[in-house]
């Protein structure tokens, strides 16, 4: 008994370790999912274990959405800059390579990539099933982004390892929705999200105690206008079958198509999903009190954070 004590205060211990290693690299918020629940509720062939056979633990991080000011700007800006997945990316990276240096256990970043057999809407491994187990984010009505009561809209990372460490708990409470959104679905049947989204691609349902009792969100009419590399395939056919010179001009030069060659040279995330108006208005997106970094700043300076 007092071995197994020793480990387990031992693997305590490293948890600590790897989560202050997160935090230190960006991370707003980290946590390690029970991996016994993404291995009962991931479909089979997108569960950790397909990835890594020997996996023991999942750990999850979220880094900040946007600054404050990305919020002021216009969509066609804000399709430029808005992502910041990049760095959630950087900083699991990173953790793997720390969790072998100093617990000597096997770990793996967590490709967040399609699924090149299952096609480009499904991904090896759903990132927001570890993130909501792993008690960083909670599903929202707008399309099931996961929301967190201090720090909004984060985007997610993973991290497989053979370190067995102990697991966090999902949300006890989802901040979604909110009252102020609970209040504008009852006078007109929609809450901010879905009013504002640019293709009404969010809808749901909204029970008697103010909690979220039904989500749909249409993926194709939200790839159709903003996951511009679904569309290239086309793009390129228009002009390949165009019979006149002219026409096949139009087809790859026209100002919009233009748009996605430039993005391609230079490196953009504009490719993928860069359309942010559900979150633009989403009261916990924007106004969570650690949020941004003039909130988190203003907080420090409060003793808050």
């Amino acid at each position: 008994m007092a071995g197994k004590r020793t480990a387990s205060v031992a693997l305590a211990t490293a948890k600590q370790a790897i989560l202050e290693y997160a935090k230190r690299k960006g991370a707003l918020a980290a946590g390690v999912a029970d991996l016994d629940a993404i291995e009962r509720i991931a479909p089979p062939g997108h569960r950790p274990s397909d990835i890594m056979p020997h996996v023991r633990s999942v750990i999850s991080l979220g880094v900040g959405g946007q600054t404050q000011g990305a919020w002021t700007v216009p969509a066609k800006a804000m399709a430029y800059f808005g992502s910041t997945e990049s760095r959630a990316y950087t900083a699991a990276y990173g953790l793997a390579f720390f969790i072998e240096d100093r617990f000597r256990a096997r770990s793996v970043y967590c490709p967040p990539d399609l699924d090149n057999e299952a096609g480009p809407r499904v991904p090896l491994q759903s990132l927001k099933l570890h993130a909501e187990l792993a008690g960083i984010g909670a599903r929202s009505l707008a399309g099931d982004i996961l929301l967190h009561p201090d720090f909004g809209y984060m985007y997610f990372a993973s991290v497989f390892t053979e370190l067995e460490l102990p697991p966090d708990e999902p949300m006890a409470e989802n901040p979604c929705p909110t009252p102020s959104c609970v209040s504008l679905y009852r006078k007109t049947g929609q809450t901010p999200c879905m009013r504002f989204c640019p293709v009404q691609c969010l809808s749901g349902v909204i029970d008697d105690d103010g909690q979220q009792a039904q989500m749909h969100y249409d993926m194709a009419k939200c790839a159709e206008m903003s996951q511009q590399y679904e569309g290239m395939p086309g793009l390129i056919a228009d002009a390949i079958n165009a019979l006149e010179p002219g026409a096949q001009e139009d087809a790859l030069f026209d100002p919009d198509n233009k748009m996605v060659w430039y993005k391609m040279s230079v490196g953009s995330g504009g490719l993928l999903a860069q359309c942010f108006e559900c979150m633009r208005v989403c009261p916990i997106a924007i106004n969570a009190p650690l949020a941004d970094p003039i909130r988190r700043a203003e907080a420090r300076e409060r003793g808050e954070s």
